[in-house]
């Protein structure tokens, strides 16, 4: 892809072998949010009546739980195998590389920290002043209006938009397909995410690997 000027990567289930950094935290307390899930995919719940929800299972399970909590919850996350190497080449190509998750922050920043990419934005927790977990998330972006992030991006950049890649794992992930922009669907696990992907005709990366997407950025 000549003149590739950005490329826009979500992070759960794109650069880290997680389905979400959310899910991690359900793992980790015994809880099972899929029928809130359902509903919030199904557009009955906000991002932050969402957040709230997960936050009360955690809660009716530990209480109080402390961000050092958190923090241990992720210690087993793993990078997707050739996420490090394609953000490298990318990088040294002079190509702007961002995160744009409606995942933990408290996660998301430590992944951003270790591929070094360029900029990044995750939603997250309130804490009080000893590191307890409040009862009300930080909502930063929409899981569903991500190209609200990737047009400011392409505005404080000067970035042309037909040189602006996005990847993805699920449906919600399109909304990160501005105008003018291109989108490449990976590893979609959710069969309503593979459907998705279909009728919006956008090339689809299988397998947990990511330099299957070398070849559609033209590396």
């Amino acid at each position: 892809m000549d003149g590739l000027e950005c490329v826009v990567f979500d992070c759960d289930g794109v650069l880290v072998d997680a389905v979400s950094s959310w899910r991690t935290l359900h793992d980790h307390f015994g809880t099972d949010n899929n029928a809130n899930l359902q509903r919030f995919i199904a557009g009955e719940f906000d991002d932050l009546t969402f957040m709230r929800s997960d936050i009360a299972l955690w809660k009716a399970v530990q209480d109080p739980i402390h961000q050092d909590d958190l923090f241990r919850a992720y210690a087993g996350a793993r990078l997707m195998p050739g996420a490090r190497e394609l953000i490298h080449d990318l990088q040294e190509r002079g190509v702007y590389v961002a995160i744009v998750s409606a995942g933990v922050d408290l996660f998301v920043s430590s992944i951003a920290a270790m591929l070094k990419v360029d900029d990044w934005i995750a939603n997250g927790f309130t804490f009080d002043e000893d590191g307890w977990l409040l009862d009300e998330g930080v909502c930063r972006l929409h899981a569903t209006g991500k190209g609200a992030v990737i047009d400011r991006l392409v505005d404080m950049h000067g970035f042309e938009p037909s040189r602006v890649v996005s990847i993805g794992d699920s449906e919600m992930d399109l909304s990160m397909r501005v105008e003018g922009s291109r989108f490449i669907g990976f590893n979609p696990t959710r069969e309503s995410s593979k459907a998705a992907f279909l009728e919006a005709g956008v090339p689809v990366v299988h397998g947990k690997d990511l330099a299957g997407v070398r070849t559609h950025l033209g590396l």
